[in-house]
C-alpha cells in the first residue's frame, strides 16, 4: 500500500510527525507543493494521512500546500473518495460528514492551550504536551504494525489513549472525538453511536 502523507509545515503541529515517521516509503508533501503534483500525489497512492490545523472546510495551507486557503478542501473531495483516509485537524468531522468520507478523523481536537481555553477544558502546557505525544504516539505505532486495518487501529488508539483520559482532561477531550467511518457513524445531536 502506497501511503501519502500531507502534513503543511508548521511548529506548532511538528507533535503529529511520530504518527507518519515510521511508514516505509511514504510520501511527505509540508510545503512548496502546486495543486497540480499534490493531486497528481492523491491519485496515486492508496493511504493518505492529512494532518495540521484546520477547519470544518479542511486542512489549512499554511505551508504553500496546493493553492488558496486549504491544502486540502472541498476541491479534493472526489479524488479522495476512494482512497483509504485519515483527516487529523480541528473539526475534520464536519468535513468528513459533510462530504461523506471514509476513515479514521478527529472533532474538535485540543493541540494547544489556547485551543483549551477557548473549548473551556482546564490544562497547562504539560497536559496538553502528554496527550499530545501520546496520541501521537499511539497511532504511529499501530499503523506501522498494522496500516491497513482501520478498525483494530481506530480501538487501539480509542482504548489505549483512553487510558491517559482517565488523569488527563485533555486526552478525555479529545478521545471523545476520535471517530472511524464506516465501521461507526457519530450522531452528535444524540451523542450515540450506530452501526
Amino acid at each position: 500500500m502506497k501511503t501519502l502523507v500531507i502534513h503543511p509545515e508548521d511548529k506548532s503541529t511538528d507533535f503529529l510527525r511520530p504518527i507518519y515517521q515510521n511508514i516505509k516509503g511514504a510520501t511527505v508533501l509540508t510545503k512548496d507543493v502546486s495543486s497540480a503534483r499534490l493531486e497528481k500525489e492523491i491519485r496515486a497512492h492508496d493511504q493518505i494521512l492529512m494532518m495540521g490545523h484546520g477547519t470544518p472546510s479542511g486542512l489549512m495551507n499554511v505551508a504553500r500546500v496546493g493553492e488558496g486557503a486549504f491544502a486540502i478542501g472541498k476541491q479534493h473531495v472526489e479524488i479522495l473518495r476512494n482512497k483509504r483516509c485519515i483527516f487529523i485537524w480541528c473539526n475534520a468531522d464536519q468535513f468528513v460528514e459533510r462530504y461523506q468520507l471514509k476513515g479514521l478523523y478527529t472533532g474538535m481536537f485540543i493541540s494547544e492551550v489556547s485551543e483549551a481555553i477557548f473549548c473551556k477544558v482546564p490544562a497547562d502546557q504539560g497536559t496538553v504536551d502528554a496527550s499530545n505525544f501520546r496520541f501521537a504516539d499511539l497511532l504511529g505505532n499501530v499503523l506501522t504494525e498494522a496500516p491497513t486495518d482501520y478498525d483494530h487501529v481506530f480501538e487501539h488508539v480509542k482504548t489505549t489513549y483512553g487510558e491517559l483520559a482517565e488523569v488527563n482532561e485533555i486526552a478525555s477531550y479529545n478521545n471523545q472525538r476520535w471517530y472511524f467511518e464506516p465501521g461507526v457513524r457519530h450522531t452528535k445531536s444524540a451523542n450515540i453511536y450506530l452501526t
